[in-house]
């Protein structure tokens, strides 16, 4: 394992500004390629009540990205959706170690969970 030296912690927040993010368990179903991209990949997310495509990162920090497909993982929901090289994103995933320089992994429930769970 990597060791790192932590970053600062950022500054404090209120319970009532954490309260306003709205963070869920979806499956993602689906992982394709986004040709014109060196990083994108388009995720259908299922979130149990509804699907969402989801754009993420991921390229180049997976030999094969289609290896999460099935696989359950943390999204923010209510994050603005956001176009980028004219694909629409409603979402975002939540992944661990981007900001640390070191290959991002998923923020995965322990156990499977019902899609659509919040965090909280």
């Amino acid at each position: 394992m990597k060791s790192i030296t932590p970053a600062p912690i950022k500054p404090t927040i209120s319970l009532d500004v954490f309260d306003k993010i709205d963070i869920r368990c979806g499956t993602i179903e689906r992982v394709e390629d986004i040709p014109k991209s060196k990083n994108l990949v388009r995720f259908t997310v299922d979130f149990g009540d509804h699907k969402r495509k989801i754009l993420a990162g991921i390229k180049q920090e997976r030999e094969t990205p289609k290896e999460v497909e099935g696989k359950q993982a943390l999204f923010i929901v209510n994050v603005e959706p956001k176009k980028i090289m004219g694909e629409l994103s409603e979402g975002m995933l939540l992944d661990i170690g981007y900001h640390d320089k070191i290959t991002p992994v998923l923020a995965v429930p322990e156990v499977p969970f019902p899609n659509g769970t919040r965090l909280g």
